[in-house]
């Protein structure tokens, strides 16, 4: 039998396989959590087993998934893992006071003891203006907690290049990384509470839920921003049903989303944009230009594909996840495009943020106001820096200038929408520029870059270099074209492919999205090196 099984050649398996298996297990800083990983692959199979098995008990089920997203974001974080659970423990308390507060008046408002009925009526009165003021102070601290944070990560960078500056080299701070996502669950969080502060919904009882709300692990990195009535209404089902339908939609965006964000995005990014970005392939302005729309199409793969997987794994074990892109660059207006792009974090911005600030019901210079107010806060939101705000105050002056223009011309639509087929085209295409001059801002690490590409485009453009630049970036230029094409699928084609992906069934979407990720993990394996990040361009925001 010993001869057989040498002839055989078994592998071998590593005395120490107890400790490699620990290690990787733990979080490691040289080696942070990959997306797509077979570490990765092996967690979400061993999640979907034991989901399934406590589809039926809610309690269980949510504490479950709760405690492997905080798994997960110690993988990726490491101790920053404690930073989330302080904001959930901060926000649930919160948010139960808020509640309890506003039963207290209901119950102390409905108690009819004796004596004077105008005494009495002065009396709840005043203690509902008490529990109002409260109610106000604790939205206030819930704010002022996640906000702080926010600006303590996002500008501690800024604040020690001043103080480096201020000293003359004399005095160095250490630049603090900014947690994965934490703009993310910050919004999330302050969402959560604003939205009991209003009565829009009932706060949680269960903190292990509201930690599933928050930390839940397809949108913790990246979103989608989720509505919390409708998540919350989602998880405290009895029982959990994924359909057919639903498996073959999962298998669409979980193989889309795969292709664009492992493949399409990194081909783009690592072998043309960031090189081009750093000066590394000349100055020319072909180049230049080129980089521009590679990066634009490059930041759509990489966010849209990662919102596509996140969809797919959640529809897996029955969760929805709002839309967050809708063929953004069709859009023929820069307003189109603000409800194309990104769509959760733009409601976000209007329901907490524009709206509060007076929306458009003060007036059209404070309607103009709140709108560049908006958009620069929106900038600030992705980081603390000159690029960030040039890039919000831009989008808040084309939103500006985009209702001057509906007001000047009654006719013109929001959206474009009814045009003639030619003006629509005009409208897409000086849309689609206005938003590619915007990321090369976004993209930009400093103002001299931002100034050297566009002086790059518009004072060395050469047409003789257009083919030698093609030739030298084939799979970049490759994967550009493939994410244009991509983008212009109609949108009437999604239901077909989910009708597709539905009908091979459960072995046939299986193998698909096995050779999905196949592909994923050799084209890192081809084209990058093991240095190289896996995690999305928005991890970092």
């Amino acid at each position: 039998m010993d001869g057989i099984l040498h002839s055989i050649g078994l592998p071998e398996i590593s005395p120490l396989w107890k400790e490699h298996l620990a290690s990787a297990m733990l979080y490691d800083p040289a080696a942070p959590l990959q997306i797509p990983s077979a570490f990765m692959l092996a967690s979400l199979l061993l999640f979907l087993l034991v989901h399934g098995i406590l589809h039926r008990r809610r309690a269980a089920r949510n504490l479950f998934t709760a405690l492997f997203s905080l798994y997960l974001y110690n993988k990726l974080a490491g101790a920053y893992v404690l930073l989330l659970l302080f904001i959930a423990v901060s926000d649930f308390l919160i948010a139960r006071a808020i509640g309890g507060s506003s039963l207290h008046e209901a119950d102390d408002s409905g108690h009819h003891a004796p004596g004077n009925d105008e005494t009495k009526t002065s009396t709840a009165s005043e203690h509902a203006d008490r529990q109002a003021r409260r109610n106000r102070l604790l939205l206030a601290l819930s704010v002022a907690v996640n906000v702080s944070i926010l600006v303590f990560f996002k500008a501690n960078g800024v604040f020690a290049d001043f103080v480096g500056a201020l000293s003359n080299g004399n005095l160095t701070l250490r630049h603090i990384a900014v947690p994965a996502g934490i703009s993310f669950f910050c919004f999330q969080s302050i969402s959560y509470v604003a939205d009991a502060y209003h009565g829009k919904i009932s706060p949680l009882r269960r903190f292990s839920d509201y930690l599933f709300l928050l930390a839940f692990f397809p949108k913790m990195f990246l979103g989608p921003l989720v509505r919390n009535s409708d998540f919350i209404a989602q998880m405290q089902r009895g029982d959990i049903t994924v359909t057919k339908e639903d498996c073959g939609e999962a298998t669409r965006l979980i193989v889309s989303g795969l292709l664009k964000f492992c493949i399409l995005s990194k081909l783009m990014g690592q072998m043309f944009v960031t090189p081009a970005f750093a000066g590394a392939l000349g100055e020319d302005g072909f180049t230049a230009l080129m980089a521009v729309y590679a990066f634009t199409f490059q930041l759509y793969c990489d966010f849209s594909g990662y919102t596509n997987l996140a969809s797919g794994i959640s529809l897996l074990i029955g969760y929805r996840l709002p839309l967050n892109f809708r063929l953004p660059y069709h859009s023929a207006t820069i307003t189109e495009f603000w409800r194309r792009w990104h769509i959760t974090l733009s409601s976000w911005l209007r329901d907490y943020l524009y709206i509060p600030l007076g929306g458009s019901r003060r007036g059209t210079v404070r309607t103009y106001l709140n709108l560049l107010l908006t958009m620069l806060l929106g900038g600030l939101w992705h980081g603390v820096g000159i690029m960030f705000v040039l890039w919000g105050l831009w989008h808040g002056v084309l939103l500006c200038l985009h209702k001057l223009w509906m007001r000047i011309v009654p006719e013109a639509a929001p959206t474009g929408s009814g045009l003639p087929l030619w003006r629509r085209a005009i409208g897409v295409a000086v849309t689609f520029n206005a938003v590619a001059f915007g990321w090369l801002m976004f993209r930009s690490p400093d103002w001299s870059t931002f100034t050297q590409m566009l002086h790059s485009i518009f004072c060395n453009f050469t047409p003789e270099t257009v083919t030698p630049v093609l030739a030298a970036n084939t799979p970049a230029f490759s994967a550009l074209a493939a994410a244009v094409l991509l983008h212009a699928l109609p949108s009437s084609a999604l239901p077909r492919l989910d009708r597709l992906c539905t009908s091979v069934r459960l072995p046939g979407q299986a193998f698909l999205i096995a050779l999905a990720i196949w592909l994923a993990l050799q084209c890192r394996a081809i084209f990058f090196s093991a240095a190289t990040s896996a995690l999305p361009i928005y991890a970092n925001f």
